[in-house]
C-alpha cells in the first residue's frame, strides 16, 4: 500500500505522495497546531480567572466565590477554545488558505478523475416517515444514476423499523420506487432486520459483514439527509486518491425549514458554519471527528477497527456505546488511518428539528452520549486530538450545567452578604475599617471580555459573509436582518437551552437512561399544553429566583433579568418560534434567507417535487431480494490494549 500520511486532503487531483523534507515539515507543522491552540487559549482563560479574582480579592475570597472562581476557568477555558476556533477560521477564510495546507486555496478542478472502485450509499432507518425517507433517498440515487460513473455505486436502505404499519408502507413505497427506476432497479436493495440490536451501530455492523467486502467504501446517509451528485461522486474520488484516508466528514448545512425556529437554526448553520469549520479543521487537521452521517468511510478499516464493545459498569458510562461516530473516528486514528473534515459546505444537507421541544428531546439523547465519552478518555493509543473532541463533546452539554451553577452560586452569595451585618473590623485592635470595595472597572472589563468572547466570532461571521457571500443570502439588506433577528433569538433561547441542558445531564448522571426513539422531521406546531408541561418547572423556577433577589439584592436582580426573562417567558417562546406562519412572514420580510432559498440544486428541488407527489402502490408488497453475501466478520476492538496494526485497504471488489 503507498501511503502519503501527513499529505493534507485538499483536491481530488491532489498528488499521491509529496517530497520528503516537505513531508516532515508538514508534521511538525501539524503537531504544532494544538500547541499553537493552546498557547492562545490558556492565557486566554488566565487572563478572564484573573479578572475575576481581582473582583473577589478585595473583600476577602469567601468558599463559594473559590468555587465560582474554578467553575469559571473551566468556562473559560471552553469559551476561549471557541473563541479562537472562530478567529482562526475568520482569517483562514477572510484570505481564501486552505486551513490544512495552509497554502493558497486554488479553484476546484473539473471533476474528470474516473472511478475504479464500486462504492455503496446507505440509508439506515428506524420507524421514519416513509414518505419523507423515500424521496429522500431516491433524489440521491437519481443524483447518482444520472452521472458517468452510475456502475460504481449500489444503494442500500437498512431498515430497523420496528412499527409493522411502517415497514408494509416502506415496502410498498420501495416497490413504487423500483418500478420507476426501471432499468436501475437492480442497483437498489432494500434489507429489514428482524432484530435491530446494537441500534444504528448494530444496523451498519450488519450491512459491513453481509455485503461490504463488495465496496471500498459506503456514503453513509441519515434519514433526512440530501447529497448532490457532485459531493457524493467527489467523495468517492478523494476516497479513492488518498489511500490512506478511512473517513471524510462533510458539513450537512439544515434545509427546508418552515418554522421560525427550524429557520433560525438553519440560518445560522449557514451563516457561521464555514468560517467555524475551517478553525476547527486548522487544528484537528488529520484527525477529524465523524458525526454519523454525510460521510464516507473506506470499508476495511472500519471493519477492521471499529467493532464497538459493550462497555462494564452502569450507564452513563457503560453499557452499549451510544454516540458511536465520535468514538469509530476516534478508533480509525488510533490505528492509524487519517479523517478529515470538508469544509466546503456545498452538496450536503440534512434537516433539524423544526421547534424547540423536538430540538430538546434531540439533545437529550446526544447528552447521554457524550458524556459516556468522558468514560473513554483513557482509552490505549488514542490521538490527543480524538480526546480532545471527546472532551469538548461532552463539555458542550456540561458548560450549560457549569454555568447554572455559577449563577446559582453567586446568588447564594449574593443572598448572604445581603442577609448578613457587614463586619468592618476583622480584629481585636484594628484602627481603621475594613470598607467593602466594588471592583467596577474589574467588573466591567469582565462583562465585556466575556462578550467578546461570545460574539465577537459571531460579529467576524457576518462581516465574512458580507465580503464573500452575501448573495447567498439575497443580499446585504436581507442578509444583516437576519443575522440582527439571529442573535436576538440567540440570546433569548440560551437560558432556556442552559436549563434544559443542566436538567439532560444531571438526570444522565444519577442513572436515567434515555429512549433512542425516531426524531420529528416535519415542521409541527408545538400545542400550548405541550409547552406548559416542558416549561412549568423552569418558569416556576426562575420567578422564585427573581422575586428574591429582587427583594433581598435588587442589582443582581438587573444582572440576571435576561437569564430569568427567557425561562419565565419560555412556553410562549416556544409556542410561537414552532409555528410555521412565523416562518413564512420572516421570509416574505428577507429574514433567515438561505443559498437555496435563492439557487434551489436540483437534489433539494427532487425533494420538494417528490413530497408533493408521493404515493404508495396498490400492490401486495413482497420482500425485495438481497445481494449475495460475502460474510466477513467485524473485528471487537479491546480498549484496554493496543490497536490492531494498521492493515492495506484491499479492494475486496477487485479480488
Amino acid at each position: 500500500m503507498s501511503t502519503n500520511r501527513n499529505k493534507p486532503l485538499v483536491s481530488s487531483d491532489a498528488p499521491s505522495s509529496v517530497d520528503n523534507h516537505e513531508s516532515v515539515l508538514m508534521t511538525v507543522a501539524q503537531r504544532a497546531r494544538l500547541l499553537i491552540m493552546a498557547l492562545l487559549v490558556i492565557p486566554t482563560t488566565a487572563l478572564a480567572g484573573w479578572s475575576l479574582y481581582e473582583i473577589f480579592r478585595p473583600n476577602g475570597v469567601t468558599e463559594l466565590e473559590i468555587a465560582q472562581l474554578g467553575l469559571a476557568l473551566m468556562l473559560f477555558g471552553w469559551l476561549s477554545m471557541a473563541f479562537w476556533t472562530g478567529i482562526i477560521g475568520f482569517t483562514l477564510q477572510l484570505f481564501r488558505i486552505d486551513p490544512l495546507s495552509l497554502k493558497k486555496q486554488l479553484s476546484k478542478p473539473l471533476a474528470t478523475t474516473s472511478l475504479n472502485q464500486r462504492h455503496a450509499v446507505v440509508m439506515p432507518v428506524y420507524n421514519e416517515d416513509t414518505q419523507r425517507i423515500m424521496v429522500g433517498f431516491e433524489a440521491c440515487v437519481r443524483e447518482l444514476v444520472q452521472s458517468d460513473e452510475a456502475d460504481k455505486f449500489d444503494f442500500y436502505m437498512l431498515s430497523d423499523t420496528r412499527d409493522e404499519a411502517m415497514a408494509e408502507a416502506e415496502l410498498r413505497a420501495w416497490q413504487r420506487l423500483t418500478t420507476r427506476l426501471g432499468a436501475y432497479a437492480n442497483q437498489l436493495f432494500y434489507r429489514r432486520r428482524e432484530q435491530n440490536s446494537h441500534r444504528k451501530v448494530g444496523n451498519l455492523k450488519d450491512f459491513c459483514e453481509r455485503w461490504g467486502a463488495h465496496y471500498e467504501s459506503m456514503i453513509v446517509l441519515d434519514a433526512d439527509s440530501v447529497m448532490t451528485g457532485e459531493r457524493m461522486l467527489d467523495l468517492a474520488r478523494r476516497i479513492e486518491k488518498n489511500t490512506d484516508t478511512a473517513l471524510i466528514q462533510t458539513i450537512p448545512m439544515p434545509v427546508r425549514q418552515d418554522t421560525f425556529f427550524g429557520r433560525f437554526v438553519q440560518f445560522a448553520a449557514h451563516l457561521y458554519s464555514p468560517m467555524l469549520a475551517t478553525g476547527l479543521s486548522f487544528w484537528q487537521t488529520d484527525s477529524a471527528n465523524y458525526w454519523g452521517h454525510n460521510a464516507i468511510i473506506r470499508i476495511a478499516p472500519f471493519m477492521q477497527h471499529c467493532g464497538l464493545p459493550t462497555l462494564s459498569g452502569r450507564a452513563p458510562f457503560g453499557g452499549e456505546v451510544l454516540s458511536h461516530d465520535f468514538v469509530e473516528a476516534a478508533l480509525l486514528r488510533r490505528a492509524g488511518w487519517q479523517a478529515y473534515l470538508l469544509t466546503d459546505t456545498t452538496g450536503s444537507y440534512e434537516e433539524v428539528p423544526s421547534n424547540m421541544v423536538d430540538y430538546a428531546v434531540r439533545d437529550r439523547r446526544w447528552v447521554q452520549g457524550n458524556i459516556q465519552h468522558l468514560g473513554l478518555l483513557g482509552v490505549k493509543g488514542l490521538k490527543t486530538t480524538s480526546r480532545l473532541h471527546f472532551l469538548f463533546g461532552a463539555f458542550a452539554y456540561l458548560s450549560s450545567l457549569v454555568l447554572f451553577s455559577m449563577l446559582a452560586l453567586g446568588t447564594a452569595d449574593a443572598l448572604i452578604r445581603a442577609t448578613s451585618a457587614p463586619q468592618f473590623f476583622s480584629s481585636q485592635y484594628q484602627l481603621f475599617p475594613d470598607w467593602q470595595i466594588a471592583r467596577q472597572d474589574m467588573m466591567m472589563v469582565t462583562m465585556w471580555g466575556t462578550a467578546a468572547l461570545l460574539f465577537l466570532p459571531k460579529l467576524l461571521g457576518i462581516v465574512l459573509a458580507l465580503i464573500q457571500r452575501r448573495s447567498d443570502f439575497g443580499g446585504a439588506r436581507k442578509l444583516l436582518s437576519g443575522a440582527v433577528v439571529e442573535l436576538a433569538m440567540a440570546v433569548l433561547i440560551a437560558p432556556l437551552m442552559m436549563f434544559y441542558h443542566s436538567y439532560f445531564v444531571l438526570s444522565v448522571m444519577v442513572g436515567h437512561s434515555v429512549k433512542w426513539e425516531a426524531q420529528a422531521r416535519e415542521g409541527r406546531m408545538v400545542p400550548w399544553s405541550i409547552a406548559l408541561k416542558h416549561t412549568q418547572l423552569m418558569s416556576c423556577l426562575a420567578v422564585a429566583w427573581g422575586v428574591t433577589t429582587w427583594y433581598f439584592t435588587p442589582s443582581l436582580f438587573m444582572w440576571l433579568l435576561p437569564v430569568l426573562s427567557g425561562m419565565v417567558l419560555a412556553a410562549p417562546i416556544i409556542r410561537l418560534t414552532s409555528s410555521a406562519g412565523f416562518g413564512a412572514m420572516a421570509r416574505r420580510f428577507g429574514i433567515f434567507v438561505i443559498d437555496q432559498e435563492v439557487r434551489e440544486c436540483m437534489a433539494l428541488k427532487r425533494v420538494r417535487i417528490g413530497m408533493q407527489h408521493f404515493a404508495l402502490t396498490r400492490q401486495k408488497a413482497v420482500i425485495p431480494v438481497l445481494p449475495e453475501s460475502r460474510w466477513t466478520p467485524m473485528v471487537t476492538q479491546a480498549l484496554d490494549a493496543e490497536p490492531l496494526p494498521m492493515r492495506p485497504a484491499v479492494n475486496p471488489a477487485s479480488s
